[in-house]
């Protein structure tokens, strides 16, 4: 593990990026590409677009992987100083009472916590019951609304208060890794093409926004784009964890290398090329099967512009959408690997037309 990479990714992680608020992690990207691809461009959507030229007539090739994260909104202050809040993303309203928080205001970040009442003043009847979300509240600390109000304002983003920590050999847990990981990865790619200087492709590695709520950046990055061939770079679902059901996710493992998916989503040349390029690189990789449109921005890459060869590679994640996900450092390195070789085999002599 490189430890300016791991540095790179621990800033991006860290960085705050519920959906609609990502700037501070794509501020992070931006210092760490600036050196390193031909043009850097934002859209009005947020989306982070970096390209490096290819040869004349080269295909065009986008990579996305989204850099938002899941987190909540403060929709109300009351009286006391407490702050009532809504998901942004898919949270589990089950994970969040007791857990310490950050409220990202306009002066900085507030510290809080989510309030729950102790076990001994729950009836037994109504202990296993899970509280929603609307009727959950933060503590920062504050004894009244006006108090509050100087640090926080209603539609301030939050997210939890945790962060990237090391745990045994190559494995990271973390909030986030949904997807920034994948935000990362497109980050890596880009540099080592440059460094290999071997690309036979025009590549835009993209960053997109607001994925967590309905793939709205990455469907408007891919029509700014237009590219030939599309690949979203994304989190799958591990199930080498105890009650996991194989018969509905399959069997995905970390450390066993990134899961290159497969169905009417995926373009069945492209999937062909990857596996073959994983095959001639000695790179492990798994298989997913997914039979419908995948729930990624390999979605609506798919459907733009007339059609885009689409695939998906995804690095397996336990516990997605908590905020201790886990995560295998040797898939972010075989992913890196793959795309970086892949970039160096497609050439203007492609064609994606299934027959």
């Amino acid at each position: 593990m490189d430890q300016e990479d791991f540095e790179f990714f621990k800033e991006l992680v860290e960085a705050p990026s519920p959906s609609g608020f990502e700037q501070p992690a794509q501020r992070v990207i931006r210092k760490y590409l600036h050196d390193a691809a031909d043009q850097l461009t934002g859209d009005v959507m947020g989306n982070l677009i970096a390209r490096l030229a290819g040869p004349e007539r080269a295909p065009r090739l986008m990579l996305a992987g989204h850099c938002d994260e899941i987190g909540f909104m403060v929709k109300y202050i009351d009286e006391q100083g407490f702050l009532f809040f809504a998901a942004i993303g898919g949270v589990d309203a089950h994970l969040v009472p007791g857990q310490r928080v950050t409220v990202h205001g306009a002066q900085g970040p507030v510290p809080g916590v989510v309030g729950k009442r102790p076990i001994h003043q729950i009836d037994a009847k109504d202990r296993d019951k899970v509280v929603p979300l609307k009727n959950q509240f933060i503590d920062i600390g504050c004894s009244d609304r006006a108090s509050a109000q100087e640090l926080v304002a209603v539609g301030d983003p939050v997210t939890f208060a945790v962060g990237v920590e090391r745990l045994q050999g190559t494995r990271l847990t973390s909030r986030a890794l949904d997807d920034k990981m994948g935000a990362f990865i497109v980050a890596q790619v880009l540099r080592e093409v440059k460094r290999r200087a071997r690309q036979s492709i025009d590549l835009y590695a993209v960053s997109t926004v607001q994925e967590e709520v309905g793939l709205r950046g990455g469907t408007t990055s891919v029509y700014g784009v237009k590219p030939d061939i599309g690949i979203a770079v994304e989190v799958g679902f591990a199930s080498d964890y105890p009650d996991a059901d194989h018969k509905q996710a399959g069997e995905i493992c970390l450390g066993n290398g990134p899961v290159i998916a497969r169905g009417p989503n995926i373009n069945p040349v492209l999937f062909d090329l990857l596996t073959a390029t994983a095959r001639e690189e000695q790179i492990p990789f798994q298989v997913m099967g997914i039979p419908r449109a995948s729930g990624t921005d390999a979605n609506v890459m798919q459907l733009a512009c007339g059609g885009v060869a689409t695939a998906l590679i995804s690095v397996p994640l336990r516990y997605m959408h908590t905020p201790v996900e886990v995560l295998d450092w040797n898939d972010l390195d075989g992913t890196v690997r793959l795309l970086t070789a892949l970039c160096e085999r497609i050439n203007e002599q492609h064609c994606f037309i299934p027959e």
